[in-house]
């Protein structure tokens, strides 16, 4: 999977830009506040159809305009197609082949990325829900039952929580269409975490040799740490388990009115030698645990879709030493992976691992092949 021309109209600082890329390695060079991060925040919504940095659609459009538009040509082996989104301060257009999408699950996974910014720190530091969207996001975008599932969950889990609440309000409604509810619940929960288990235990296939292979450290793990006190991921013993568990905990779910237990309150957990490494680590460990991560997505997406995704790198080489840098593009550049990657300078970098590398010069919104 390659991107072979990216265009974008009027998104963020770019009013109109044209971009062909390599098929192997791309670097993007410029100093802070030029554009370099614009360009991978848009290839990021042509995969996902949203920004990993805004919520709003209005901040992705130039000052001064009334929409944006991003266009892509993508190539799948000897497969092409044109994939564009169109945003405004009202809606969101999608179109593959200029044909118009409604549904996102019929657009997400007709390009795969894998994304590391600096904010990617926050998946070790921050919040178990910026884990749990980790996990959603890619899983999405290689399982379109798991997509498909997860919204439904969603939509069920807002009505249990709102008919708690009813229950809780009225005393004489009805207990009955609640169990309704928690078995439709259930259902669409066995999927996500039979999903999620296998997606950290084929990460684990992975982590430790790419973390040694940078750090020449040994004994990253990631651990899968549902809510529900899991130890079997059957079928039956999720359903059993899951149900008594809700049973158990009728009372305090009324009393709080909402759902208290589930995957929507998964998380997952770095360790490096039995060591958390949200409390124990240094923020290079961390930094490389994160890209480690990333790195061991790269064979499970290409089982599953049939095709490497592209890796967006963004500011990759800061808090990495000569001999981290080096070793990180010496894994990344290889023939059938297409990289996007940027960076304020490439001092340091061995010429060996930019010799397949297209070199950008970014500055003032200009972006020029050197």
């Amino acid at each position: 999977m390659k991107i072979k021309k990216l265009n974008l109209t009027n998104f963020r600082n770019y009013s109109k830009t044209n971009i062909l890329f390599n098929e192997k390695m791309n670097i993007i060079v410029g100093d802070n506040a030029q554009g370099k991060t614009n360009i991978l925040e848009s290839i990021i919504i042509l995969a996902l159809t949203k920004s990993h940095r805004v919520v709003n659609s209005p901040n992705l459009i130039t000052i001064g305009k009334n929409s944006c538009k991003i266009q892509g040509v993508i190539k799948k082996d000897r497969l092409i197609s044109k994939l564009e989104i169109s945003l405004s301060e009202i809606e969101k257009k999608l179109k593959i082949d200029n044909n118009p999408i409604r549904k996102v699950s019929d657009y997400i996974s007709i390009l795969n990325v894998i994304v590391f910014t600096p904010d990617d720190l926050e998946i070790i530091k921050g919040s178990p829900s910026i884990r749990r969207n980790l996990l959603n996001i890619q899983l999405s975008q290689i399982s379109k039952t798991y997509l498909n599932t997860y919204n439904e969950y969603n939509k069920i889990l807002k009505n249990r929580n709102e008919y708690l609440k009813i229950l809780y309000n009225n005393n004489i409604a009805d207990k009955k269409y609640l169990d309704v509810i928690t078995d439709k619940l259930i259902e669409k929960a066995v999927i996500i975490y039979q999903s999620r288990k296998d997606y950290v235990d084929l990460i684990n296939n992975y982590i430790d040799k790419n973390y040694n292979y940078i750090s020449g450290e040994s004994g990253l793990v990631v651990k899968y740490i549902d809510n529900i006190g899991l130890s079997d991921y059957s079928s039956s013993n999720i359903i059993k388990v899951y149900k008594e568990k809700l049973t158990k905990n009728y009372s305090r779910e009324l009393q709080n009115g909402m759902t208290l237990y589930g995957p929507h309150r998964d998380d997952i957990i770095f360790e490096l030698n039995n060591k958390d490494l949200k409390i124990y680590g240094s923020q290079g460990q961390q930094k490389v645990a994160i890209l480690s991560f990333k790195l061991s997505e790269i064979p499970i997406f290409k089982n599953y879709s049939g095709f490497y995704p592209v890796l967006l790198f963004d500011d990759i080489f800061s808090e990495l030493d000569i001999k981290k840098r080096n070793k990180l593009l010496k894994l990344i550049n290889v023939n059938d992976i297409q990289s996007i990657i940027t960076t304020t300078d490439i001092k340091n970098i061995n010429k060996k691992n930019l010799d397949n590398a297209y070199i950008f010069e970014v500055k003032n919104a200009n972006i020029e092949r050197k």
